[in-house]
Parts: structure tokens; C-alpha cells; sequence
């Protein structure tokens, strides 16, 4: 899932990116232990069920593990696969529509680098 999802993207899935973000920046690190779902709900202003769908998907690629009564942490090298995962992602996914809206726009290098 991509670290910055589009607005027609479902909801889990942009709380997946906020989170995503987070452990790519370095806010949440290997043995660090992420927000409850409860917590991370009330701040985000979403349904408890839909983080913790979002939060399954960590689980279920292994970029994080579940303690029993206590939370869900991140495991070591979560970083580094899910940096590779989401360049992977935007490369297939992102980057061609990105490139067809330059090239529909008639923009060049020289005009991004100004804007960058």
C-alpha cells in the first residue's frame, strides 16, 4: 500500500498510508510499539474496525507483530522491506500516471525542477 494514498482510495487503506509514513520517517522504529486501534481511531477520526483492518495488513506483511494483551510492534527491517514494497508500488502503479499527466500537460524537466 502506498505511503500517500489517493483520495478515491478506502479509508483503510489511508490510514495504512499515515501509518506507513510514519515508520518510513523513522517515528515508529523496530521494537517500537504503534498506537492502539482505540487510540489511533479517536485521533484520526475513524471507526475502530477500519484501523484495525488497516493495521491487520502490517500484520499479515510482516512489518509487524502482535503481543498478546499488549499491542502491535514493529519488527526489525520493517522499514527497509516496506521502503521497497512502496517503491515498488509507486514505480507500478503511481509513476505511470504521473508520467501520462506530464506528458498530457506538455511539461518537462526543466519546468518540474522549477516547481520542485
Amino acid at each position: 500500500m502506498a505511503a500517500t494514498e489517493n483520495d478515491d482510495s478506502p479509508v483503510y487503506l489511508k490510514l495504512r498510508a499515515i501509518v506507513a509514513a510514519a515508520i518510513l520517517r523513522g517515528e515508529y522504529r523496530a521494537g517500537d510499539q504503534l498506537p492502539s486501534v482505540r487510540a489511533f481511531a479517536a485521533e484520526q477520526g475513524a471507526n475502530p474496525l477500519t484501523v484495525a483492518k488497516a493495521y491487520q495488513t502490517f500484520q499479515d506483511d510482516g512489518y509487524v507483530e502482535v503481543r498478546r494483551g499488549v499491542g502491535m510492534f514493529v519488527l526489525a527491517g520493517a522499514a527497509e522491506r516496506l521502503r521497497l514494497a512502496e517503491r515498488d508500488r509507486f514505480l507500478a502503479g503511481t509513476w505511470p500516471r504521473v508520467r501520462a499527466q506530464i506528458a498530457l500537460l506538455g511539461l518537462d524537466l526543466r519546468d518540474l525542477l522549477e516547481h520542485a
